[in-house]
């Protein structure tokens, strides 16, 4: 470290902020932070903190700098959309943004993140706003949180699987269960397994 150009020193210090932000920068976000010319100048210095051994690269990815390390605790999440605490919304086309988030963060292995809209789980601390990990599963047991489908809409409420059919139980007072029709085209997405809650 005592080796880097002041410079570059701000550089890794920038990649290291923004990779545990889980947010990897582009070369063209890299130029523009440190007012270079242009990425040739940014690929200089991310080439030299590879070489050094101080950030690792993977090949063929736009956003593919990480932390040395980071592969065994870290897990690449893409964002696929929305999911609502509330009325259920419909599906969303979700976004190409992919997230590097420590494992630890979650209680089952999260396969992809969804934005909660709504507030009608905010008695399990689930906040607008808030990135849900989702862990796929079409099974889930009495109470636990889950992401499902209901006629191409899609909500986060507990589970709740009684001999009469299947509720969708808000954790917020001020909205009701959903009644889940014996007709109704109804799936289980996932298993809720954790949040991330971005500044």
């Amino acid at each position: 470290m005592s080796d880097l150009s002041p410079q570059r020193a701000a550089v890794l210090d920038f990649l290291r902020e923004r990779i545990a932000a889980g947010a990897p920068p582009s070369l063209a976000e890299i130029a523009a932070a440190f007012g270079f010319a242009s990425r040739n100048a940014a690929q200089k210095h991310v080439q030299a903190l590879v070489s050094a051994g101080l950030v690792e690269l993977q090949a063929g990815q736009k956003r593919g700098l990480r932390l040395p390390g980071q592969g065994e605790r870290m897990a690449a999440l893409p964002v696929l959309g929305r999911v609502a605490a509330g009325v259920p919304i419909g599906p969303d086309t979700g976004s190409d943004r992919v997230l590097w988030l420590d494992r630890s963060l979650f209680s089952l292995r999260p396969d992809y993140l969804l934005r909660v809209e709504g507030d009608s789980m905010i008695d399990d601390g689930i906040l607008e706003g808030d990135l849900v990990g989702v862990h796929r599963s079409r099974d889930a047991r009495d109470g636990q949180t889950v992401v499902a489908r209901l006629d191409d809409a899609i909500t986060i409420k507990r589970f709740e699987h009684r001999e009469g059919g299947v509720r969708l139980l808000p954790r917020n007072p001020a909205h009701a269960p959903i009644m889940v029709a014996a007709d109704a085209d109804f799936a289980i997405e996932g298993l809720y397994c954790g949040l991330v809650r971005q500044g």
